[in-house]
C-alpha cells in the first residue's frame, strides 16, 4: 500500500514539474524581442558611419586568438610601415599549391577561378570583385594582397553601383595561407600575362607543340 501511494505521490510530482517546464517554455518564446531587433547583414551598406559600411574593421592593433604578433612583416605585410614587392617565406611549388587550394576555397567564388573578376558573384551585381589582371593590380607589390585579405577593402559609393567592398577574411584564413594566396594570385598574373621572352631560351621550342 505504501509503494502504490509513493508511485502515485511521484506521478503527481512529474506532471507538476512538466507543466512548470512547459510553461517557462511557452512564456520564454514569447520574448524575440533581441532576435527581431533591427540590424544590418554583412555587406550590408550603413549611412551611420562614415566609410558607408556596416561591418566595420577590425581594432587597430588587434591580434587573432590563439596568435602571437611576433614578426611584424609577417603578420602586416609592411616593413617601416609600407607595403613591398616580397615574401617572407620563400615561394615553394607546395607553397603555390597551398595558395592554390585556399584561393579556390575563399576568393574565386568572387574573383572567379582565373582571377577576372569573372563569377556568379558579379553576376549578381552584388558587388564588383576587382580583375587582378587589371595593370594597377599587376603593378603593386605582393604584400598589397595579403594586406587586402587581413584588412579588407572598400571603394565607392554603397548608395550606387559599381562600389567595391571586401570584408577582411583574417578571422578566417590563417597568416601563412594569407600569404600563399598571394604568391598564387601573383602566379595568376604571370600565367595570364607572360610573353614569350619570360619563357627559358631551353624550353622555347616547346611551345609550339
Amino acid at each position: 500500500m505504501q509503494t502504490l501511494r509513493s508511485r502515485r505521490s511521484l506521478l503527481a510530482r512529474l506532471v507538476r514539474y512538466s507543466w512548470v517546464g512547459l510553461l517557462g517554455m511557452l512564456l520564454t518564446a514569447c520574448h524575440t524581442d533581441m532576435y527581431n531587433q533591427a540590424k544590418l547583414q554583412t555587406y550590408e551598406p550603413s549611412t551611420f558611419f562614415a566609410d558607408g559600411r556596416a561591418s566595420r574593421p577590425v581594432v587597430a592593433g588587434a591580434v587573432v586568438v590563439g596568435q602571437d604578433e611576433v614578426d611584424t612583416f609577417l603578420n602586416t605585410g609592411k616593413i617601416d610601415g609600407e607595403l613591398v614587392d616580397m615574401m617572407p617565406f620563400p615561394v615553394t611549388a607546395d607553397l603555390l599549391a597551398r595558395g592554390q587550394q585556399q584561393y579556390t576555397i575563399y576568393c574565386s567564388v568572387c574573383h572567379g577561378v582565373a582571377g577576372l573578376g569573372q563569377s556568379a558573384v558579379a553576376e549578381r551585381g552584388a558587388i564588383v570583385p576587382a580583375n587582378f589582371h587589371q595593370q594597377r593590380l599587376r603593378d603593386v607589390p605582393v604584400s598589397h594582397f595579403f594586406d587586402i585579405i587581413t584588412n579588407g577593402v572598400y571603394r565607392g559609393d554603397p548608395t550606387k553601383d559599381g562600389y567595391q567592398s571586401m570584408f577582411s577574411y583574417a578571422s578566417r584564413v590563417k597568416v601563412e595561407d594569407r600569404w600563399a594566396i598571394a604568391a598564387y594570385i601573383r602566379a595568376l598574373q604571370l600565367s595570364q600575362n607572360a610573353t614569350v621572352d619570360d619563357v627559358p631560351l631551353d624550353m622555347r621550342d616547346q611551345l609550339g607543340q
